[in-house]
């Protein structure tokens, strides 16, 4: 235990100095595991589980997601499915902030990343909402929190990461995520109502459309929607692999890009050197975490912080809630990834030992990392907006997501004491 803690602060030290987290994990992982071992079985096994992971034909998700989100946003989607929420919800007092959270999810379903949905959202909807008057806070906020939606509703990069890190199937994690993203937008739609109760004058109605005008922007969704029932039916099914529907996902969204015709030989060669930069970075980064998990392992840490939980003679949801307790703390500190990949493998072998399911906990820990995108004082999402939007002060955003926090704890305790609303479509899947 001793050794993982002075791993943890030297870590923590090399991450304050710039180095990136996934050169940082792998070398301290490796020191650490030749402190036990020695360095050439340390040799070894860093080389064994880059060769490993590197033919691993699983792996090959994750950069075709990346694209196919990549490709979408070349597509300009993301401006018809704002205005096919506004045709929808744009006459309500707060139905710009509504819009957007039903755009964030509908984006969030091809994307499969929060930061790039924030950052899209931000130049559609922020625009109109300052446009109509909406306060600076509650604008922000919906953008942000909104885009939190994109590690929840497949498909997910981080859920991917998880369930390699776990062992986890990764399509029962995308179909358990699909219900609690729409709880998600549900809570915080009803948070977006409780801001403009309390402060009408933050966000006045927009312009109501006729029938044939809303008809005709729901119409124009039909893409993303087509797009994401095929992968996700086809998951669901028992039709292909996850890794089969990422290479038709990023196949669809190719064709749509070039029947939209906003696909050049420039934009392409952009969209694949953005996919090839984001998923090295990526591999590099889970690289480091498993050589780090391994150090972890060999540590004793897992074993040993399963022994002393054991000692508190409480039940086994009152160790997960100290474990979300822990992460909410967490998430004011670091960065999302960082967080997860830093505690999975010390906290993923307490929960499997207390015999709770590891989709379910899947589900927990990326609601639980939601909620850290848009906490302070590191609250990514906010910082992504920040970049976009220059004048809008960081305390109004912050001041602004009280309401969409408060939701998202609501939520996190819906879902743990009722895991069915995680664990049902699974059950159910082929």
């Amino acid at each position: 235990m001793t050794a993982t803690l002075i791993a943890f602060a030297v870590l923590f030290a090399l991450m304050f100095w710039g180095v990136p987290i996934g050169f940082a994990m792998g070398l301290v992982g490796a020191v650490g595991f030749a402190t036990f071992v020695g360095w050439q079985p340390t040799g070894a096994m860093v080389g064994q589980i880059v060769t490993d992971n590197v033919f691993n034909y699983g792996f090959s998700l994750l950069p075709l997601f990346v694209l196919m989100g990549n490709l979408i946003t070349n597509a300009k989607m993301s401006d018809e499915l704002y205005a096919a929420s506004y045709a929808v919800l744009g006459h309500l007092r707060g139905g710009l902030a509504m819009s957007t959270i039903v755009a964030c999810g509908g984006f969030s379903a091809v994307c499969g990343s929060s930061m790039a949905t924030a950052a899209t959202m931000a130049r559609v909807a922020y625009p109109q909402m300052r446009r109509y008057g909406y306060s600076d806070g509650l604008a922000s906020a919906s953008i942000a929190a909104g885009g939190t939606l994109g590690i929840l509703i497949p498909p997910s990069v981080i859920m991917v990461i998880y369930g390699f890190m776990t062992d986890t199937d990764i399509g029962k994690l995308f179909v358990a995520g699909i219900i609690p993203g729409a709880v998600g937008i549900l809570f915080y739609l009803a948070a977006v109502w409780a801001s403009v109760t309390l402060r009408p004058g933050s966000a006045p109605p927009g312009e109501a459309m006729s029938w044939r005008e809303k008809l005709r922007a729901v119409r124009g969704v039909a893409g993303v929607a087509s797009l994401f029932a095929v992968v996700m039916i086809g998951i669901y099914g028992g039709i292909f692999t996850p890794s089969e529907a990422a290479g038709i996902g990023a196949t669809g969204a190719f064709l749509i890009a070039l029947a939209r015709r906003t696909l050049t030989w420039k934009t392409l060669a952009t969209t694949l050197v953005e996919t090839a930069r984001t998923s090295s970075m990526m591999f590099i980064v889970l690289f480091g975490a498993l050589i780090f998990s391994n150090f972890v392992n060999i540590a004793g840490t897992p074993a040993s912080l399963a022994a002393s939980m054991s000692q508190l003679s409480v039940s086994p949801i009152v160790i997960v809630l100290i474990i979300c307790a822990i992460y909410l703390v967490l998430g004011c500190m670091l960065e999302s990834l960082s967080m997860m990949l830093l505690t999975i493998p010390i906290f993923y072998p307490i929960v499997r030992a207390l015999g709770f399911d590891m989709v379910w906990f899947g589900i927990i820990v990326v609601v639980v990392i939601e909620i850290s995108l848009i906490t302070p004082p590191v609250g990514m999402n906010v910082f992504v907006l920040k970049a976009i939007l220059p004048d809008v002060p960081v305390a109004a955003m912050f001041r602004g997501l009280v309401p969409f926090i408060v939701a998202d704890i609501v939520r996190l305790a819906l879902l743990i004491f009722v895991p069915a609303i995680s664990l049902v479509l699974p059950s159910l899947m082929r």
